[in-house]
């Protein structure tokens, strides 16, 4: 039937539905796993039958350039034998014909991202056989002009919005709204007009063979996998390009056989909130493909109760048996033909996580999980939603328009209609929302660049819902009252007209639209998500710090559960406006004398920063770093400065004298690469009185606030940027000195230790050790310093092409480089307590708020993670969550 590649004779490939189970995930795929699953508990009369292609024919076919696998001609060919054989029909008979749907499968769900194929095996003669088999030609010319614009959509690439418009056309000749009131006769002439644009968009006639259209309905489901926007899924979702995706060939059956029919989606508890009551969407007279797709509004679920009572009554059952089954929400599409319920497949549930929260609460509530297999259901990462902003609940908002809430949170921002727009606006630091008719796949990484996602049409079920509460983005759908207008670039509500450039605010946790600049408020935490986060306390062996340069940081730290500060960055204290003339006043200084008298009007004001910090840390531990960056930070650039002193010479206006002597020192302390250069502690033994000033404004800082409340901060002194064993012991030194001539003991009122962050200092730990209190990973920097990548120049120059070129899976300074610089975290960590048992060790990089990382440093003997507050929760879940998997 097509070319082939030589692979083992006794690979197999194909699997019937009734000898799969969901422990074979990786090779069925989650829905060929799961639908063999439900078939098993379900019984066969309830899930239709049908046949997986496993991912190993994917991937075999990736790796020969798009070419199928020796066998696996023949094995599909067995499989529909024998779903002939049970079914009593042959693929495209011209009496009675078997029809059959075609989708993609992967180990890992998404959603949206690839592409399926309903009704193969119509033609010409097989449209009137089925039309006279069930007596309803105008079903069976519905069928088949689905599958015609399917598949030329989604297997040839004829445009969808060409496709759309042919039936938008027929329905205004026809002088009707709604697909379902078009008849028999314009049925006929819409299929016509499909072939037609498929003849003028291939060059070919649509394929009449039903082998034919099953042989490139799998090719396309195998070409979905690279397809852009699938790539630009896993990318986001960490999904390896290596997995491959399963087909799943599977025995149709119909909701758009009159209104004792229909289709849906089904969730074993709400998707949004997680509440305990079903939800979902189906319309009557439809194919599940008008549901999921947003072109047609739909209807609550709970509605199917007055229309078809005993199906709804059934799927009920179905979804209590299901979540039980599995353990965790489900997400389930179902057709019903004419009153008989078909489940067509089940998943575990993308959720936002204000509603991964309540199920996880829930579960161990109603006795359904413990409280590990409970959070194991939660996504660590996509935690941060939580903390979303809302609405001002005290706000007036004059409301534009109402939609469906489809995914929490809310956001503000200009209109755009694209999704390159979106990433370009993004890109530029713009606030966007994308807003849509619907959307389709091919705008994911629109989702990722929006604030916020906005449509017209579809509900709770559609891709846009289903996209946005992946990514945590806050989506209004089915926004009826809106007029989009992509080619015109409006969007008319009643007598108002907006353009792309306007501002709009969204509420996806309340569906509604407004012009209105509404304040956003942060959100508040739900009493579930308090639960988990104190089984999470529990549970963990990894500590969480936060990283908090002011006190407002600090207090939110402590909200969030930070077990003290992990990371003080000093150099921030000094870019405040009142501070930077006295530190451009230090860094100008001619010599010792006058960089002192600069630094005793700052010290202060560092004093003044560090009792706010231990206040409202009150008792836990801080953890300071001495001033780090180049001095040329704290200066304005050399080409500023020489256009100053132009302006200056040519117009008499400012100081020339001044200026040159700023220009010149700025020249002095210019290097070609600063950020290896004169920085860290190379700072201090230059200029030793910058630290000492710190030391002494720390020291006095622990003593006033330890007179002033009575608790006595827990102090810690971080050299950073060390090298040598000999240089840490020069800065020790000079920070024991000072604090000792105010009174307090190193080892008693405070410690000294250094920031890890260069090779050299991982394969030296021992040495580095004999002096020092504790280790802090400083991860961003050692990932530069290991693999030579600048961080500020990697996302735009090259990343994008490692990520395409699987060089690297994921950003660097986004997860934790396991085999390089992870083993360069556990070398120092080992050497370091082979010197000294007891050294405290942390991390205060980025990675310290990385589920991914996270896990890492639990089993690489880390005491505690340090994170910007915001990660805080994220890090307290991924810690329990690594001490869960560890017991395991």
């Amino acid at each position: 039937m097509i070319g082939r590649t030589s692979a083992a004779p006794t690979t197999r490939y194909v699997y019937d539905f009734a000898e799969g189970s969901r422990e074979l995930r990786d090779l069925l795929g989650g829905k060929g796993a799961n639908v063999a699953e439900m078939t098993r508990i379900l019984g066969p009369e309830r899930v239709p039958a049908g046949f997986t292609i496993t991912t190993e024919a994917c991937v075999a076919y990736m790796d020969a350039d798009r070419t199928e696998p020796d066998g696996l001609d023949a094995q599909v060919a067995e499989a529909l034998a024998r779903l002939e054989e049970a079914a009593g029909k042959r693929l495209g008979d011209a009496q009675d014909p078997l029809l059959v749907s075609v989708r993609s499968g992967a180990r890992e769900s998404m959603p949206g991202m690839m592409d399926t194929v309903l009704n193969l095996g119509l033609n010409d003669a097989s449209v009137d056989g089925l039309a006279a088999k069930t007596g309803n030609p105008r079903f069976a010319w519905d069928s088949y002009r689905r599958f015609v614009q399917m598949f030329g959509n989604v297997v040839r690439g004829v445009p969808g919005d060409k496709l759309e418009d042919a039936i938008k056309a027929l329905k205004a000749e026809q002088g009707v709204k709604l697909d379902t009131e078009l008849d028999v006769d314009a049925l006929r002439t819409l299929t016509d007009r499909f072939k037609a644009l498929f003849r003028e968009q291939t060059g070919e006639d649509f394929p009449q063979d039903p082998q034919e259209q099953l042989r490139q309905a799998i090719r396309a489901v195998f070409d979905s996998w690279m397809g852009e926007r699938a790539i630009h899924y896993r990318r986001i979702n960490r999904i390896p390009d290596d997995w491959g995706t399963a087909v799943n060939v599977q025995q149709m059956v119909f909701g758009n056989k009159g209104e004792t029919s229909g289709s849906g989606v089904a969730f074993s508890r709400d998707e949004v909130t997680g509440a305990p009551e079903p939800s979902g969407d189906f319309l009557q007279n439809a194919q599940g493909e008008d549901v999921v797709s947003g072109v047609r509004n739909t209807r609550d679920i709970a509605e199917l109760a007055d229309v078809m009572p005993e199906a709804h009554a059934e799927l009920m059952d179905i979804l209590r048996t299901l979540e039980s089954h599995y353990g965790d929400m489900q997400d389930t599409e179902f057709t019903i033909e004419e009153g008989r319920l078909y489940m067509l497949q089940t998943r575990n549930a993308k959720r936002p996580a204000q509603a991964a929260v309540r199920f996880a609460a829930d579960a161990v509530a109603e006795g359904l999980l413990s409280r590990e297999q409970a959070l194991m259901t939660i996504d660590a990462g996509k935690l941060d939603a939580l903390l979303h902003p809302t609405f001002d609940p005290h706000a007036d908002i004059d409301v534009l328009a109402h939609g469906v809430p489809a995914s929490p949170g809310a956001a503000k921002g200009e209109i755009v209609f694209t999704a390159p727009e979106a990433v370009e606006a993004a890109a530029a630091g713009r606030d966007v929302i994308l807003v849509r008719p619907f959307t389709e796949a091919d705008d994911v990484a629109g989702f990722h660049a929006a604030r916020g996602i906005l449509t017209s049409e579809g509900g709770k079920a559609s891709h846009a819902a289903l996209v946005a509460r992946g990514m945590g983005r806050p989506c209004v759908c089915g926004a009826s009252a809106l007029e989009i207008d992509l080619q015109a670039e409006t969007v008319r509500v009643g007598e108002t007209t907006l353009k792309r450039g306007d501002r709009i605010a969204i509420d996806g946790s309340e569906g509604i639209v407004t012009l209105d600049d509404v304040p956003l408020v942060e959100a508040r935490w739900s009493e579930q998500f308090e639960t988990v986060l104190d089984w999470c306390d529990e549970l963990r062996t990894l500590g969480v710090r936060a990283n908090a340069d002011t006190p407002e940081d600090a207090r939110r730290a402590r909200e969030y559960g930070a077990e003290g500060i992990g990371l003080c960055r000093t150099e921030h204290m000094f870019m405040a406006a009142d501070r930077q003339p006295k530190m451009r006043a230090m860094i100008m200084a001619s010599d010792e004398p006058a960089r002192r008298a600069a630094l005793a009007e700052l010290l202060p004001l560092q004093q003044q920063d560090f009792e706010g910090l231990f206040e409202a840390m009150e008792g836990e531990p801080v953890t300071i770093r001495l001033l780090d960056p180049p001095l040329h930070e704290f200066l304005p650039h050399r080409f500023e400065v020489e256009r100053q002193l132009e302006h200056a010479r040519t117009t008499g206006e400012g100081d020339t004298d001044e200026l040159e002597r700023t220009l010149e020192r700025v020249q002095s302390l210019e290097e070609v690469n600063p950020m290896l250069g004169t920085r860290g502690c190379r700072l201090g033994i230059l200029y030793p009185e910058v630290y000492e000033m710190q030391a002494v404004a720390i020291a006095q800082a622990a003593i006033a606030v330890r007179e002033r409340t009575g608790k006595a901060p827990l102090l810690e002194v971080m050299i950073p940027l060390v090298d040598y064993e000999s240089e840490l012991e020069l800065m020790r030194t000079l920070v024991i000195d000072a604090a000792h001539e105010r009174g307090l003991e190193v080892g008693r009122d405070f410690l000294v230790g250094t920031m890890i962050e260069l090779p050299r200092a991982c394969f030296l730990a021992d040495s580095i050790a004999n002096h020092a209190d504790f280790f802090s990973f400083g991860t961003n920097d050692l990932t530069q310093t290991a693999l030579g990548f600048s961080r500020d120049d990697v996302e735009s120059k090259f990343l994008a092409t490692y990520l395409e070129r699987k060089i690297v899976d994921r950003s660097p300074f986004e997860t934790i480089d396991a085999p390089g610089v992870g083993q360069m975290v556990r070398m120092g960590a080992w050497l370091g307590r082979k010197t000294k048992e007891q050294l405290k060790l942390g991390v205060c990089g980025e990675h310290g708020g990385d589920p991914d990382s996270i896990d890492f440093f639990h089993h690489s003997g880390i005491d505690y993670v340090s994170c910007s507050p915001f990660r805080v929760p994220i890090a307290r879940v991924a810690a329990a969550q690594a001490a869960v998997r560890t017991a395991d």
